[in-house]
């Protein structure tokens, strides 16, 4: 693999966490200063989109630590284990939305939470958004690392 398409590859790693931090820093400080009705009102409209945006963008990610694991074990790459230990981590980070954020997204569509209800919930989904934003970024260092590791080598 050159060493562009592997860097190709980490920048756009890169975008994916820096849109998680993006979403973490403006958009949910933007939603916890709404009232329970503008909230909703908001995420029936832009719900949606922010969701497929997101499902995009986090498959991709996902894909590129499994897609370059697999290529350095066929090639026996010196950064093999880097790549495993992002690729663990990519599966960790998106096993956070089927552990919490598929229910609760989908309660936030229908509503379900009262005012006091919604903060605290919205409270709660940004520390499990940072959290996981933690994992992508160990994610993102392993998968320099890997990169790193096999452009040391030569091979």
């Amino acid at each position: 693999m050159k060493k562009q398409t592997n860097y190709l590859l980490v920048t756009v790693f890169s975008i994916f966490v820096g849109s998680q931090v993006t979403e973490g820093a403006l958009l949910v400080p933007y939603w916890q200063s709404m009232s329970s009705s503008d909230f909703y009102d908001y995420y029936q409209t832009f719900g949606p989109t922010i969701n497929r945006f997101y499902t995009i963008l986090t498959i991709i990610a996902l894909l590129i630590p499994i897609g370059i694991s697999i290529y350095f074990y066929k090639t026996q790459s010196p950064g093999f284990r880097f790549a495993m230990v992002s690729t663990v981590l990519a599966i960790l980070f998106v096993s956070c939305f089927y552990i919490y954020f598929k229910s609760t997204n989908q309660a936030f569509f229908q509503s379900a939470f009262s005012e006091i209800e919604l903060k605290n919930e919205l409270v709660t989904w940004a520390n499990w958004h940072w959290g996981r934003i933690v994992i992508e970024c160990l994610s993102l260092l392993f998968l320099i690392l890997a990169i790193a590791k096999k452009d040391s080598s030569g091979s």
